[in-house]
C-alpha cells in the first residue's frame, strides 16, 4: 500500500542546537506559523526543551515540542506542547512515532509523567491522545492570559 510505504520512509530524529539547518524545507501546517530563526535557536538551546521531527526526503512532514517541568515538590513532567503532521501525511501512525519517542525522551531525562492539552472540538488530537492509553484525569478549567 501507498500509504504504509510514505510512512516507513518517514525518519523519527530528536534535534538539538546543530540541527537547525532541517528546518530549512517544512511542509503546510506541521507548525502553528512560520519558523522563526532566533525562536527555532532559542528553543533548541533550551536543556529543557524537547522537539523530535518526522523526516521524509529532508523535508520535515512532522513535529512534536515538549517542556520538561520541574518542580520543587514533585517529580519532574513532561508537557507535550505541540503536534504537528502536514495533513498529506495524517492518519498513517507518524503522529503516534512522534509520541513514542517524546515519551522516550522524557523517560530517558527522568519524567515521570506527560501531559497534553488540546481543542476539546480537535476530534483526531483526542482519538490519538486516547490511544496512547492515558490515565483519565479530572477535567480542567484552561485559562490564557495576554502578556
Amino acid at each position: 500500500m501507498a500509504e504504509d510505504r510514505d510512512a516507513e520512509a518517514v525518519e523519527i530524529r530528536a534535534v538539538g542546537p546543530a540541527d537547525r539547518a532541517l528546518f530549512a524545507r517544512v511542509a503546510p501546517e506541521v507548525f502553528d506559523g512560520a519558523v522563526m530563526p532566533e525562536r527555532l535557536a532559542a528553543y533548541l538551546g533550551s536543556k529543557d526543551h524537547i522537539m523530535v521531527l518526522a523526516l521524509r526526503d529532508g523535508e520535515v512532514v512532522g513535529q512534536v515540542a515538549a517542556v520538561i517541568h520541574r518542580h520543587p515538590d514533585m517529580p519532574d513532567e513532561l508537557y507535550i506542547d505541540n503536534l504537528g503532521v502536514t495533513p498529506a501525511l495524517q492518519r498513517r501512525g507518524i503522529g503516534r512515532r512522534l509520541m513514542d519517542a517524546v515519551f522516550a525522551l522524557g523517560r530517558a531525562r527522568g519524567c515521570e509523567e506527560a501531559w497534553v492539552a488540546t481543542e476539546f472540538d480537535n476530534r483526531p488530537a483526542r482519538a490519538l491522545y486516547t490511544r496512547l492509553g492515558p490515565v483519565e484525569d479530572e477535567p480542567v478549567a484552561f485559562y490564557l492570559y495576554e502578556l
